[in-house]
């Protein structure tokens, strides 16, 4: 894996009393006051209610080629079809796969 922490290099004093003049001389930029960092919302899709588990599957390349080129989606459209395919077998006619 890639190193990912990287040494940060803090400005001095001096440099930080210049960012933040050149703030207060934007008339295009400011600085947020702690009441309006409370409001903001996360960015990016919200929290799913019930997640997926994340594993590691080995599948059969006729099976992934199929499934993904149906295009963008392809892993929710395989994990519906799994679902379907549990609701409607028992677990003994799962367990008689092996």
């Amino acid at each position: 894996m890639p190193k990912l922490k990287r040494d940060i290099i803090w400005p001095t004093d001096e440099e930080e009393a210049e960012i933040n003049a050149g703030i207060a001389a934007d008339p295009d930029t400011y600085e947020l006051t702690d009441e309006e960092f409370k409001r903001l919302r996360p960015m990016g899709r919200p929290k799913a209610e019930i997640t997926k588990e994340r594993i590691t599957i080995r599948l059969s390349p006729e099976v992934v080629e199929t499934f993904r080129a149906t295009g963008k989606g392809w892993q929710s459209r395989m994990d519906r079809a799994l679902r379907e395919y549990v609701r409607e077998h028992s677990q003994s006619d799962i367990e008689r796969l092996g």
